[in-house]
């Protein structure tokens, strides 16, 4: 199992920015694509960026595009996600997760397809 940090997280007001970051273990983040997730209290975890394990391709759903930016440092065994214009119902818990990848630089997967998970880091947006 591939062990995941992540960190960031806090409070900031309406219209803000926030950069979150998830450290991996292991000698091979190479292989990882990476996905962030966000869960709210009493709704279902769902994605909002994901990263190819070269960096080379990623993937936003239609809500969170043109605010949300996913990048990853190789070197640093870390991605990151970049949330720009918050808004109050952005509010969840944010969750990083790992998809070893060794052939391929494929980048969409679903939440099922996921190998490991991190504890989460809170964002709570305020009006």
């Amino acid at each position: 199992q591939v062990q995941l940090v992540e960190s960031g997280g806090g409070l900031v007001q309406a219209g803000g920015s926030l950069r979150l970051s998830c450290v991996a273990s292991g000698r091979t983040f190479s292989s990882y694509a990476m996905g962030w997730f966000r869960q709210a209290p009493g709704k279902e975890r769902e994605l909002v960026a994901a990263i190819s394990r070269s960096g080379g391709n990623t993937y936003y759903p239609d809500s969170v595009v043109g605010r949300f930016i996913i990048s990853r440092d190789n070197a640093k065994n870390t991605v990151y996600l970049q949330m720009d214009s918050l808004k109050p119902e952005y509010t969840a818990g944010y969750y990083c997760a790992v998809k070893i990848t060794w052939y391929s630089d494929r980048t969409y997967f679903k939440k099922g397809e996921y190998d490991s998970w991190g504890q989460g880091t809170q964002v709570t947006v305020s009006s």
